[in-house]
This record gives structure tokens, C-alpha cells and sequence, in this order.
């Protein structure tokens, strides 16, 4: 071969491929939203409970796998997640009532998905530290590449056959791609040993401990403005094929504004991954979530299907291109040693923020009959994050006998 591959990318390479899968399945319910409706009799609010129960079950999953993968490794923890995953969707596509597919659905595939992009993320700023920004971008990638195809193959699958073979597909493919990938992982040379030298503590930040660490007002800060951002674009995310159908755009196209936004979140994660290795997390973070809220009060005024489609670009490109900055930080601020556990904990706060919008937005619906509120509180929240955002500080350093010019590198 030549030239050896630095291993750290074949760990971001396997965790594209288990986000993208395990993700993507999970986050296509919004594809079966109407045709299960429609051929079951089950309301639109009663589905995305579903939907609701997915984010807090994957929120509680992020904490629980997390914590798991710093002290296990975050192969076995993916393996396990992955076969649950599979479990859960196909059992959950031959759900006979509303509540066991809110059980089986949402809270399974759920909890399992939560032992995918939080582990996989905390090993991957492990392997780095020259392109930490790019690598942990490239991973959160697997999540929008996971909505542009999932999304469309289901459409394509429900059309062909009926909704329960598309959800026994997604499962059985959940299997097929997520166990293999998972054998690939490994942990980073230097953490595999028990020593970590103390000399490496110093360059990387401070290291707390678990309980110092969830206490630290950066912690609170960076957890309130990932829940905010996500509580500002899930619902819009969510009811986007909806609304796009509400106002006379084609069903099938209608999923391909939502692949649109996938694509798009897709090149917001690389530029804002790029951009971010260079001007640092925070001042890129602030800019995403301002255009975010934008985008989303954007949507007020939108009717044509082109009109869908351009703000579709400049929405999924601002989402997608602040995720994972909270990773970095997270890295940045807490160190390697309890990535795991705290980056999994502000991914819990987060999801709450993931479960509130599909299920407010259902709600707003079908009490007002639009989704305009959904929109207004929407991009309300998300100036809200802009503002959190600001706030950010970098730690203190914990020993102050270090010599000051040592924290300006």
C-alpha cells in the first residue's frame, strides 16, 4: 500500500457509516408519519409522541452509552447499540396498536441510537488533535447523509410495498451495516495505557472530574445552548415535509426538500468543521445559530416548491453546520478523559430540546390548524441560543502555578 492511513480516520469513516444508518432510520419517521396515519387511523400527534419518546429515550441513551464507552470502550457499546437498534425496528414494524409502537419505536430505537453519535463522536476527538474540528464534523456528516437517504428509501419502500416492510427493511439493514462497522472501532494508542501522562494534561486543557466538570457554568452554558438550538430546529425539521405538502407541494418532492436540507446540513458540517479549525468553535457556533433563527422565521413567508427548496439550503446548512461544534468545546473545555460521559450529558440536555419541537409543533397544529406558531416560537428560541452562545468563557485553568503563556497557544 505504500502510504499507512492514520487509523483516526477509518474510526471517522465507521462512524459515518453507524450514524448515517442508525440515525437515519430513526430520524425517517417522518416519512411514515402520514401513511401510517392514514392506514392505521393513529393521529399525527399520537405518532410523533413517538418521535418525542425517540429524542428523550436517545437523550437518557447518550448519558447511559456514553458513561458506558469511557469506561468499557465505545466498540462493545456501539455492537450493543446496534443490535438493539435493529431489534427495536423490526419489531416495531409489526406494532398492532399505537402504544406499542410508541414503546417499541420510540423508545428502543431511541435508547439504542443514543449509543451511536455520542460515543462515536467522543472517541473520534480522541484520535485528533490537528484536524479535531473536521473529523468530528465528518462524523456528525453520517447524521445528515443518514436523513437524505434514509428518508427518500422509505418514501421509496412505503410507495412499493406498505410502511411495516419499510420499517423491517431499515432494521434488517440497521444489522447488516452497524455490527460489521462497529468491529472496526479502537480506542487511541496513547489512552489505551492506564498511565496518561501528566505533561499531556497540561497541553489539553484542564482535567476534571465527572461531578467538578457537570458544575462548571461552561458546562450549564454550552448545555442550554444546544438545547436551545435544537428546540429551535426540530420542529421545523420535523414538519417540514408536512407543511411543504400543506401548501400544494408533491409528496415525493416534498421528501426531497428534506434530503435538500440533509445535503445541505451535510456541507454546513464541513465548512463550519474547516472554518472552526481555524477561527476557533465559539465565534463559528454564534454565526450558525444566528442564521439558523433566521431560516427558520423564513419560513412564515414560503409557498412556492422552489421557494422550499432555497430555504431548505440555507436552513440545513446553518443546523447542520453548528452540531457538532458542541463536541469540540466540550473537548476543549472538559479534556479527553470524560469526553464521553459529559459530551453524552450535554447531548441529553439537547435531546429534550430534539423531543419538544415535533411534538409542539403536532400540537400547534392541531389546535390552530397551522404551523405558523410553530415557526414564530421557533425562531424566538433560536435568537435565544444566539444569546447563550455569547456568553461562552473559556475555564480557568485549574493549577495556577502553570506560567500564563502556556493557555495562549
Amino acid at each position: 500500500m505504500g502510504m499507512k492511513v492514520f487509523y483516526g480516520w477509518i474510526i471517522v469513516g465507521a462512524g459515518i457509516v453507524v450514524t448515517c444508518i442508525g440515525l437515519g432510520a430513526m430520524l425517517s419517521l417522518s416519512v411514515f408519519l402520514a401513511p401510517m396515519s392514514a392506514a392505521m387511523g393513529w393521529s399525527r400527534t399520537g405518532i410523533s409522541i413517538a418521535a418525542l419518546l425517540n429524542f428523550l429515550s436517545m437523550g437518557i441513551g447518550s448519558f447511559f452509552w456514553g458513561a458506558l464507552s469511557d469506561r468499557f470502550g465505545t466498540r462493545a457499546v456501539v455492537l450493543c447499540g446496534g443490535v438493539l437498534l435493529g431489534l427495536g425496528l423490526v419489531t416495531a414494524s409489526q406494532a398492532a396498536t399505537l402504544g406499542q409502537f410508541q414503546i417499541l419505536f420510540g423508545v428502543i430505537v431511541g435508547f439504542a441510537a443514543g449509543s451511536l453519535y455520542t460515543p462515536m463522536t467522543a472517541t473520534t476527538t480522541r484520535w485528533f488533535t490537528r484536524h479535531r474540528s473536521l473529523a468530528v464534523a465528518l462524523v456528525s456528516a453520517g447524521l445528515s447523509l443518514g436523513s437524505a437517504t434514509a428518508a427518500p428509501l422509505a418514501r421509496w419502500l412505503i410507495t412499493s410495498y406498505d410502511w411495516r416492510t419499510a420499517m423491517l427493511v431499515l432494521g434488517d439493514l440497521a444489522w447488516l451495516v452497524i455490527i460489521p462497522s462497529a468491529l472496526l472501532v479502537r480506542e487511541p494508542p496513547a489512552l489505551s495505557t492506564a498511565a496518561v501522562v501528566p505533561a499531556t494534561a497540561v497541553a489539553e486543557g484542564p482535567e476534571l472530574t465527572v461531578a467538578q466538570a457537570l458544575r462548571t457554568p461552561q458546562f450549564a452554558a454550552i448545555a442550554l445552548t444546544f438545547f436551545a438550538c435544537c428546540a429551535a430546529h426540530s420542529g421545523p425539521i420535523f414538519h417540514m415535509v408536512t407543511y411543504a405538502i400543506d401548501h400544494g407541494v408533491p409528496a415525493m418532492a416534498a421528501a426531497t426538500v428534506l434530503s435538500a436540507a440533509g445535503v445541505a446540513s451535510l456541507g454546513g458540517k464541513i465548512i463550519c468543521g474547516l472554518v472552526a479549525d481555524r477561527v476557533g468553535a465559539k465565534r463559528v457556533l454564534v454565526a450558525g445559530l444566528a442564521l439558523q433563527a433566521v431560516a427558520v422565521s423564513l419560513y412564515l413567508f414560503t409557498r412556492e416548491t422552489a421557494s422550499f427548496y432555497a430555504l431548505a439550503l440555507m436552513f440545513g446548512f446553518a443546523y447542520g453546520g453548528v452540531m457538532p461544534l458542541y463536541a469540540i468545546l466540550v473537548r476543549e473545555y472538559f479534556g479527553a478523559r470524560i469526553m464521553g460521559t459529559i459530551f453524552g450529558a450535554v447531548a441529553f440536555v439537547s435531546t429534550l430540546g430534539m423531543a419538544l419541537g415535533p411534538w409542539a409543533g403536532g400540537s400547534l397544529y392541531d389546535a390552530f390548524g397551522s404551523y405558523v406558531w410553530l415557526f414564530i416560537g421557533s425562531a424566538g428560541i433560536g435568537l435565544g441560543a444566539v444569546a447563550i452562545a455569547l456568553t461562552f468563557r473559556p475555564p480557568r485553568q485549574l493549577s495556577p502555578a502553570l506560567p500564563s503563556p502556556s493557555l495562549a497557544h
